[in-house]
């Protein structure tokens, strides 16, 4: 089909940008083993439970891992605005290429540098003593990875919405700290008060990081993980679906 062919040839492009300029690779691999090495040894010295029974590192692990994939999708925006300025979008607008292909090539991109990312704080983490289901891994990731896609999405959006990194980096910065942290993904929101336990429902990155959570202890018929599909799949359509008619708007 004409827009596998397309999304191919973008996605590798995206790819070999990303390359040339390998820091959004180093960041992102920087930041979770800094929390690793950092943070961990705070949560070992708790006396109590803190993530239930088990090892830390197996609930502390995924809260990271859904960092990664924000912080992997984040970037997206950054990368349009410099396209924008560089006139790299204007050639686009003559081109006969599918807006939606366009949109993929950086999702794609994006999806996979989180996987790369992800695979390799899983495997640093297992020697601190993480344990590793791959079952559960996999599913675990295939969530995250909607959750990468769905947040490259919006951040390229935005990215052609105010062409310029100031308002860009204004909306997502404080759109990442209330997701984030009603999310649980450091501390368990069950330390909270039942309002903030409350508002967290409203929050799609907390079904993740539950979910997640009950993955990464090789557990894959749960609730918990189908209810984390229910809120991702649909949420993943709509996402693309608004970041496919932005697009095609700006780029026309």
């Amino acid at each position: 089909m004409k827009i596998m062919y397309e999304m191919r040839l973008l996605f590798q492009r995206n790819i070999r940008e990303t390359l040339r300029d390998p820091v959004w690779i180093i960041s992102g691999l920087t930041t979770p083993l800094l929390y690793l090495a950092l943070f961990t040894p705070l949560l070992n010295g708790i006396k109590f439970p803190l993530f239930g029974t088990g090892n830390v590192l197996d609930s502390f692990v995924p809260g990271i891992l859904a960092l990664m994939a924000f912080g992997s999708g984040m970037g997206a925006g950054w990368i349009v605005v410099g396209e924008l300025q560089s006139g790299v979008i204007e050639r686009f607008r003559v081109s006969p290429v599918s807006r939606f292909s366009l949109l993929m090539g950086t999702v794609l991109r994006d999806i996979l540098l989180f996987l790369v990312q992800a695979l390799l704080t899983i495997l640093i983490a297992s020697l601190f003593g993480f344990h590793i289901h791959w079952v559960g891994i996999i599913v675990m990731l295939i969530l995250f990875s909607l959750w990468a896609a769905v947040v490259s999405a919006l951040s390229g959006s935005l990215g052609l919405i105010f062409k310029q990194i100031g308002g860009l980096a204004a909306v997502m910065t404080s759109i990442q700290l209330p997701l984030t942290l009603l999310a649980g993904i450091l501390l368990p929101l069950s330390l909270g008060p039942e309002w903030l336990r409350v508002i967290a429902h409203f929050n799609p990155m907390y079904y993740i990081v539950e979910a997640s959570r009950v993955l990464s202890g090789g557990t894959i018929a749960s609730d918990t993980v189908l209810l984390a599909f229910v809120v991702m799949l649909p949420l993943t359509a709509i996402a693309l679906s608004w970041a496919t008619n932005v697009y095609r708007k700006a780029i026309s």
